[in-house]
């Protein structure tokens, strides 16, 4: 019902609360009504003002209006609990179909703000306290399948100081987010072209033609191997690491006939990805629309994992990339960018 209410309000809040990574409630957002102890206590405030008048009884009839005065009261502070209130969304991790991804968010604020809690629609809330100094909590969101991860608002309540009051809001923290594809384990698949009988094909060896990073110095390598400019900003000896690349790249791609489904050799792809990663083997992706030029290491790695969370899916407004001539030869890449994915 909450999630109902909640799109039936998105026209407004889109207006009030627009989507940001950083947000900062005001009375724009905020809203507030009486909670169901809440309600109690205007009923009993009611029936003790109604005895007091009917006996002509002052004391009864005080403590009725102090109750309504405390009710009041707690509306200013409910308010001011969230008023001011900052939620920044960070740096997402890399997450696959089928895991909960843990959402750091930083919650921040002039005046301190108690028993804030914090979730998306049928999860369990997360519940957290703020104050000047920032803090940092983590918000589960469940995945299911690959693609743009959108989970929407996210309801931010509190019912702070005596619970007469419920404070809530929806925000919406800009998140289009990839969810990889979950590994399966299966024969690796390569375009016609490549040639799979070398088990090394496309692996790194020592040698002088691809700058692969920086490694601890070792006593006695060539001066000319140290990344002076790193000394120079005081991180330590550190020497260049370069290598050759063995044999022709692997080209990874779906194959003609997937009886087992597309999504099923997807996954297989994803799994692949990693692998050969982790071997520190040179390969390229092979999709329809999509090619990424044969390369080594973690961001080639990530992007295309992005490619293949991303194949086929529905176009998101985040979401913006250029088609790439298909076929193996094609060395251009293609690389959707979503922000909230850094």
């Amino acid at each position: 019902m909450a999630k109902g209410i909640s799109v039936r309000l998105e026209p407004f809040l889109a207006r009030r609360l627009p989507p940001a990574r950083e947000q900062t409630l005001s009375h724009k957002g905020i809203f507030i009504l009486p909670s169901g102890f809440g309600l109690a206590w205007l009923v009993l405030t009611t029936l003790l003002y109604l005895l007091g008048t009917n006996y002509q009884n002052n004391l009864i009839i005080g403590i009725s209006l102090l109750l309504v005065s405390l009710f009041v009261s707690c509306i200013i502070y409910s308010y001011r609990n969230l008023e001011g209130l900052t939620l920044k969304r960070l740096t997402l991790p890399p997450i696959y179909a089928g895991e909960t991804l843990a959402m750091p968010l930083q919650l921040s604020t002039q005046r301190d703000a108690h028993q804030i809690a914090l979730a998306y629609s049928d999860i369990k809330p997360v519940y957290a306290s703020a104050n000047t100094t920032p803090v940092e909590v983590l918000i589960p969101i469940p995945t299911k399948k690959r693609g743009i991860l959108s989970p929407g608002r996210m309801k931010v309540e509190s019912r702070f100081p005596l619970g007469l009051m419920r404070t809530w809001t929806w925000v919406d923290l800009g998140i289009a987010h990839p969810v990889f594809a979950a590994h399966r384990q299966d024969t690796l698949i390569q375009t016609p072209e490549s040639d799979g009988d070398t088990h090394e094909q496309g692996s790194l060896v020592s040698g002088m033609d691809e700058y692969q990073g920086l490694k601890s110095y070792i006593p006695g390598e060539s001066l000319k191997q140290v990344a002076w400019k790193q000394l120079a900003q005081g991180r330590g000896m550190l020497s260049k690491d370069f290598a050759m690349p063995q044999g022709a790249p692997r080209w990874l791609s779906l194959p003609l006939q997937m009886p087992e489904g597309r999504e099923h050799w997807l996954s297989v792809l994803s799994y692949w990805v990693d692998e050969l990663s982790s071997r520190q083997q040179i390969f390229g992706l092979c999709l329809p629309g999509v090619n990424i030029a044969p390369s080594s290491g973690d961001p080639h790695r990530l992007a295309c994992q992005v490619a293949i969370a991303t194949f086929d899916c529905a176009p998101s407004p985040n979401t913006a990339g250029t088609e790439a001539e298909s076929g193996p030869k094609a060395r251009t890449q293609s690389q959707p960018h979503m922000e909230g994915y850094e």
